[in-house]
């Protein structure tokens, strides 16, 4: 209790698993929470002093389970292991922590997604308006470091997805609490680890080097140090055992990948459904036919960090193009893939001493399966696939001393045996054939006995509590000769040994147990020196990945019909034939409507309308994602597409709330779309549905136009906005650059048939009512409905009322109001409008104003 106690004052925060024999187990606080969050008996025990303290435990075979669940509800476990041998321990078996397991940084297999990365990411304030984040995958020891604008922060932290956040309290206090915001664990530390001089001795300590000019960080970095050093410091208290596989920072310096937004990745479903669930379709799931896990992860990458520097773009573009053309490279290139298996991870494991013998194995094939890669490529004229060709190093030597060392089939554990192969070590293959001749001379045993006694159903035996020994029922039990000693007693049998029986059962014991340590020292030392090999392997996995997803595009173009869109450096955007990538892949091909879509200088906004189910919010997103596609460097589907390099993509589609921040669905609708317009420029792609709909109609009109005229005349984005404001189909009269498109339906009766087209020109009108009625509304409400909507048309044409108190209750045969004419060039009036103060006038005297207005409309005094 008293080394529990020790372990505890160190890690008051964490779930302590301390070691007893084949349990850990949880003392006082931690019983009572860990047997209510993982569903354990709470008992007692009595500890001399103390009395009775709680108590509970879990199987330590059935560590990852458990672990998984508590890391997936946010906790923090510290793994307290018996470090000495209990045979050799002189009073109580020492123990340590060996390892804290938090939510970003896990190791475990069980704990690991395999097509996405782990991260933990500290955060520095640099200023008042930027932070530097460092991001760390601790798995397979890759890093990302970039400072962000402290606008962008939340948009960064929605593409990452850390699962943990470093920061200092002062620091924590700026972000959205946790629990409205249902972001990721918040671990604080204190101001000192992020200390500029006790960061850079950190990194300099890490990486071995005397200036971290050597690893890409500039005077002016400040932010980036105190950020990387603070993780660093954070991740050596999660990993006593070492983290020697950690590979050399990436600093992203300028705007090489386009900023998405938090609302753009989701409404474009980038890796998420919109609906959670199962089935729930994705662009990643998509264009996701990697071969390898960590291809998964980079194309994952790649999806979220779309590129804005046209060479980068064009240079993958060439790569898929080639392998796109090449069936006979791109099947043999995935065919080797397929087998290659989690090199990163794998390379991650072995440099904390983690690595068993059955991957170390699989690492051996994966690399003899890399090794004709090289070859492979080397009639590829792509400029890219010549890098990763060059950068694909087999690491023969490795794999070869592994093949050496390695038995073919190894076992899970170094302790379950015969990890080494026959031939590795001297001394343990003369320990193997001890052990084996002793395990032969007792296995010959059982035929000489039955011939020396008589006893025809004597069987030699062995189990773990006992040994070996010699069993014979009590039928013949007279036969027992005398040099046999009884062993245990059974039902209907006697076990016994002769001091034979015992000299070779501990030849055996003596072997397996020098067997064991042996094999255990020898794989240690063998890990230890490949150890040292862990950069070379993260260079060629990192080139295994690219080349896997390069290859993954092409077979996605090649199934699916994409082409190469032609990427410029200009304003124009040209799409033919556009698909959905999404939508199409859930329909009959055949059933899908593509569509043109064209924008540049003289339309530089399109007003899209055309009635609920037609399809329009299938377009934006359509377009979006051909963008993003393109940006990634992948083929897209079209028949042909001109896309220029976009700075940014915006998307608002759809309606929700969020009540935890206490935001309505208006609130959230107008703050999305503020973002837009603060945030888009000259070279955005901004697709808009339904601004302005939360709100009364005229209140939402009124939005719609000056958002609208504000895209045409400020900002100058290509822009597609989807709206049923029908008013808004009168800006191509005022601006130059503005044009209407509409999504066509034919009706068909009372019926309405969504062509899915689009066409030129405004919708005439929304169909709600026939939409309502396909939804099944009661056909009373759609009659009644239709009443009231030709009412209001001959309201909203003959200037009448309105939809007032009366007018939503007339009955459908009363005739409109009489019609009501003002006269706008009557010089009484216009002096009267010219006159008024708009911003002063209050509501009651808008109103009188209004009244005076409608009465002598209708001629009266």
């Amino acid at each position: 209790m008293q080394q529990w106690r020790d372990v505890k004052s160190r890690h008051p925060d964490a779930l302590v698993f301390f070691r007893v024999g084949d349990f850990y187990e949880f003392f006082n606080q931690d019983a009572e929470e860990g047997a209510r969050l993982l569903g354990l008996t709470l008992t007692s025990r009595n500890n001399g002093s103390a009395g009775d303290v709680p108590l509970a435990g879990v199987p330590a075979k059935a560590l990852d389970d458990y672990l998984a669940r508590l890391v997936r509800l946010g906790r923090r476990v510290a793994i307290c292991e018996q470090v000495e041998d209990p045979a050799e321990a002189k009073g109580i078996v020492r123990r340590e922590v060996v390892e804290m397991v938090t939510p970003g940084t896990v190791l475990h297999d069980a704990l690991l997604e395999p097509a996405r990365n782990v991260w933990v990411a500290a955060l520095v304030a640099d200023g008042a308006h930027g932070v530097g984040a460092a991001a760390l995958d601790l798995s397979t020891g890759q890093w990302e470091l970039s400072l962000v604008a402290r606008d962008h922060l939340r948009s960064e932290l929605a593409r990452l997805q850390p699962a943990e956040l470093v920061v200092t309290e002062a620091f924590a206090a700026t972000l959205p609490d946790p629990e409205a915001d249902g972001g990721p664990l918040r671990t604080l530390r204190p101001e000192w680890i992020f200390h500029p001089d006790g960061a850079r001795e950190e990194l300099e300590r890490t990486f071995g080097v005397h200036s971290l000019e050597g690893l890409g960080f500039q005077e002016a970095d400040t932010a980036l140090i105190r950020a990387a050093g603070a993780l660093l410091h954070y991740v050596r208290e999660t990993q006593p055992a070492g983290i020697g596989h950690l590979a050399v920072p990436r600093i992203h310096r300028s705007r090489t990948v386009m900023l998405l937004d938090e609302m753009t990745v989701r409404n474009l479903e980038l890796v998420e459904p919109l609906r959670p669930g199962p089935g729930g379709a994705t662009l990643l799931s998509v264009v996701d036919r990697t071969c390898t896990p960590m291809g998964a992860r980079m194309l994952r990458w790649w999806v979220l960090h779309p590129r804005v520097d046209a060479a980068e773009i064009w240079a993958r573009q060439e790569a898929v193009a080639h392998l796109h053309e090449d069936t006979r490279l791109r099947e043999t290139v995935r065919d080797a893939l397929a087998k290659v298996g989690d090199l990163e991870r794998i390379a991650g494991r072995l440099g904390t001493e983690r690595a068993s013998p059955r991957e170390l194995r699989a690492l051996a094939r994966a690399l003899a399966r890399i090794e004709p890669l090289p070859d492979h490529l080397s009639g590829a004229s792509a400029p890219r696939l010549e890098g990763l060709r060059a950068a694909l190093d087999p690491l023969s030597d490795v794999r070869e001393r592994l093949e050496r060392a390695l038995a073919e089939d190894p076992p899970a554990q170094v302790g379950d045996g015969g990890v080494l192969r026959e031939g590795y070590d001297d001394e343990l293959d003369e320990l193997r054939r001890t052990r084996d001749g002793a395990v032969d001379f007792i296995a010959s045993l059982q035929a000489r006995e039955r011939a020396r006694t008589g006893i025809g159903s004597l069987k030699v035996g062995y189990n773990r509590v006992f040994g070996y020994y010699l069993e014979v029922t009590h039928a013949h039990s007279a036969k027992v000769p005398d040099d046999y000693v009884r062993k245990q007693t059974l039902a209907n049998a006697e076990r016994y040994f002769t001091p034979e029986l015992k000299q070779w059962e501990e030849k055996v014991a003596n072997a397996e147990d020098r067997i064991q340590s042996l094999e255990a020292r020898l794989f240690g030392e063998l890990r230890r020196a490949l150890a040292g090999e862990v950069p070379r392997l993260q260079r060629t996995s990192r080139a295994v990945a690219e080349l896997d997803v390069v290859a993954s595009l092409a077979e996605v173009a090649r199934a699916c019909g994409y082409v190469r869109p032609e990427v410029h450096t200009g304003f124009d955007l040209d799409i033919r034939a556009g698909r959905h990538p999404v939508v199409e892949t859930m329909m009959a091909r055949e059933d899908f409507i593509p569509n043109d879509v064209r924008l540049d200088d003289e339309r530089r906004v399109v007003i899209l309308t055309g009635p609920n189910m037609a399809g329009k919010s299938t377009v934006l997103r359509q377009v979006g994602l051909i963008q993003l596609l393109a940006q990634m460097g992948s083929f897209v589907p079209a028949d042909q597409a001109r896309l220029p390099v976009a700075d940014r993509i915006f998307t608002r589609v759809g309606a929700s709330d969020n009540l935890v921040r206490g935001q309505s669905t208006f609130m959230v609708e107008m703050t999305e779309t503020s973002a837009i317009l603060h945030g888009a420029s000259a070279a955005s792609l901004v697709l808009l549905d339904e601004i302005g709909r939360g709100t009364s109609t005229y209140d939402g009109v009124s939005i719609a136009w000056a958002v609208s005229e504000h895209l045409h005349e400020r900002v100058g984005a290509k822009t597609i906005f989807a709206t049923h404001y029908h008013e808004l189909t009168q800006l191509p009269d005022l601006l130059p650059a503005a044009r209407n498109m509409n999504v066509v339906v034919r009706e068909v009766g009372e019926d309405v048939v969504f062509l899915r087209r689009l066409e030129e020109g405004g919708a005439d009108r929304s169909y709600g009512i026939q939409v309502a009625r396909l939804a099944g509304l009661p056909l009373d409400v759609v009659a009644r409905a239709r009443e009231i909507l030709a009412d209001l048309e001959g309201t909203h044409t003959a200037g009448g009322e309105g939809l007032g108190r009366h007018g939503a209750h007339r009955p459908a045969s009363q005739a409109p109001p009489d019609q009501l004419v003002l006269d706008l060039a009557e010089p009484a009036l216009l002096a009267e409008l010219r006159s008024i103060d708009v911003e002063r006038m209050t509501p009651l005297e808008a109103l009188n104003l209004l009244g005076g207005w409608v009465e002598r409309a209708r001629g009266r005094p």
